[in-house]
């Protein structure tokens, strides 16, 4: 048991808890970067690791109702078989040292690809706040809302995130949650999130079998991965209604940016500079952002009354905010 292994493992599933996102994301840039553990082998034992603990988000939201079937079907005829055979085009290239650097840069991309779902889902809440607040949101519908779903167009999102999935271990949540943004729009939220924590329970398992089979998988990685997380995500949780989820998202999008520059091997003065860009430029703008749709500035005190765990109802324009 590897325990700094699984210390590391322990922050990474508090982040998951507090955040619902960031485990494939965050732990295999950790094995990579900070441990030595060579890509392919990374992957895999996160893969397995993760093929462990997704369940139990998708039986939450399997009992709340809030999954959409029919689109978990056609996300998963594709995804599956996808998934299983991006571990075997891992496997066909080889185990060399060229392979592993086209592993790590593929999971450099995937971490960029994260870090953008990250954005677009805090903008994209930041919408819904805003029109529920202003009362533009539609009236709930009788019964469960109807999504038709789009066969192809699902099945080919499926395809794209398996194979990611299965080659790097990342996307089974941030990539193909982007796309379901984007195909079905009237999706609501919850079914979003529920809809892809339950498909990524058989795309993760798929690519965890081919990784058993044919990958790199390491026992003792996945063991001391499993030993923290899984208190670590049990903590995270708990403490998830206190800690200010939004900023923790935003620290979680910018080690991922930092994670993928390095994985992509960017000299570290350019890295130094476009983190520093990021940090410069992304609050003015968020706060740009948050003030074209209403919403006021966070101040001391929002922070304040954030981290001892009150809820501060944003003012409307014109009016004082209203507390409890």
């Amino acid at each position: 048991m590897d325990l700094a292994l699984a210390a590391a493992a322990f922050g990474v599933g508090v982040v998951v808890g507090l955040t619902g996102m960031g485990g494939g994301a965050l732990m295999t840039p950790v094995l990579v970067l900070f441990f030595g553990v060579p890509p392919l082998a990374a992957v895999s034992s996160d893969l397995v690791a993760g093929a462990v603990m997704k369940p139990v988000g998708a039986a939450v939201h399997l009992r709340r109702g809030t999954v959409h079937l029919k689109l978990v079907f056609w996300l998963c005829i594709g995804s599956i078989p996808a998934a299983f055979g991006g571990v075997l085009i891992a496997r066909a290239l080889g185990d060399g040292e060229e392979v592993q650097a086209i592993i790590q840069r593929a999971l450099g991309v995937a971490l960029l690809i994260a870090a953008t779902g990250l954005t677009v889902r805090a903008y994209i809440r930041l919408v819904e706040r805003a029109r529920k607040r202003d009362g533009l949101l539609p009236p709930l519908p009788q019964g469960r809302p109807r999504i038709t779903a789009r066969p192809i167009p699902t099945v080919l999102v499926g395809v794209v995130g398996g194979l990611v999935v299965g080659l790097t271990s990342v996307g089974s949540g941030s990539l193909i949650i982007i796309a379901l943004m984007a195909l079905y729009p009237g999706l609501k939220a919850s079914e979003l999130v529920g809809t892809d924590l339950l498909q990524a329970v058989p795309l993760v398992a798929s690519a965890a079998l081919g990784h058993l089979l044919f990958g790199d998988f390491e026992f003792g990685l996945t063991v001391a991965m499993l030993a923290g997380c899984v208190p670590g995500v049990w903590v995270g949780a708990r403490i998830s209604s206190r800690a200010p989820g939004g900023l923790i998202r935003r620290i979680l999008a910018f080690v991922l940016l930092a994670s993928a520059l390095k994985l992509l091997g960017v000299p570290n003065q350019e890295t130094v500079v476009i983190l520093l860009a990021a940090l410069l430029v992304a609050p003015p703008l968020w706060m740009l952002i948050r003030r074209r749709h209403g919403f006021p500035l966070l101040t001391e005190r929002h922070l304040v009354r954030a981290l001892q765990g009150a809820h501060v109802v944003p003012e409307k324009p014109g009016g004082p905010a209203d507390e409890r």
